[in-house]
């Protein structure tokens, strides 16, 4: 079986991003208002089904309704002209006064045109308004290949590492 590496990165100021500005002049990002909890569903299966994101692959409605409907949860997504081209998952977590980027993530079809360092720098722009310290994430060895070298390069350190299976 093949050994599954997953990081833990953080950034703990503006300071450190790395920003990486808007690729494309119509893409935007905006946070999804009304909660809905149909396109994070949508969004997490069609872009983790290539990456192994099973952990809500068996959820019912009612498990996705409780955790879009979360206060400190935050679903912004990415548009190029009018078609959703990714998304990320922010939650606020008040009492550590830190932010983490639950999933974050382009549909395959928006792939290589450096979106993927927007989309980032925007999460990590959005996450300060939030009065956080810090912003963290995780991935993993089987996410896109790309994807540790993205939170590198925006300025995000490896904090802590294992190894899964």
């Amino acid at each position: 079986m093949e050994k599954i590496i997953r990081n833990f990165l953080e950034i703990k100021s503006p300071n450190e991003l790395s920003e990486i500005v808007k690729p494309i002049d119509n893409a935007n990002i905006q946070m999804v208002i009304p909660k809905d909890f149909q396109l994070n569903k949508f969004l997490y299966k069609q872009i983790g089904k290539k990456y192994h994101w099973t952990d809500r692959l068996y959820w019912s409605d009612q498990q996705w309704i409780k955790y879009v409907s979360q206060k400190d949860l935050y679903t912004y997504i990415l548009k190029v002209n009018d078609d959703i081209a990714g998304f990320f998952e922010l939650i606020y977590h008040k009492e550590k006064l830190e932010s983490e980027i639950v999933y974050l993530g382009l549909l395959e079809s928006f792939f290589g045109k450096k979106l993927g360092g927007y989309l980032l720098s925007e999460a990590i722009k959005i996450s300060w308004t939030f009065n956080s310290n810090r912003l963290w994430v995780h991935t993993c060895s089987l996410d896109h290949e790309n994807a540790l070298k993205n939170y590198l390069a925006r300025g995000m350190k490896i904090y802590n590492s294992e190894i899964i299976n």
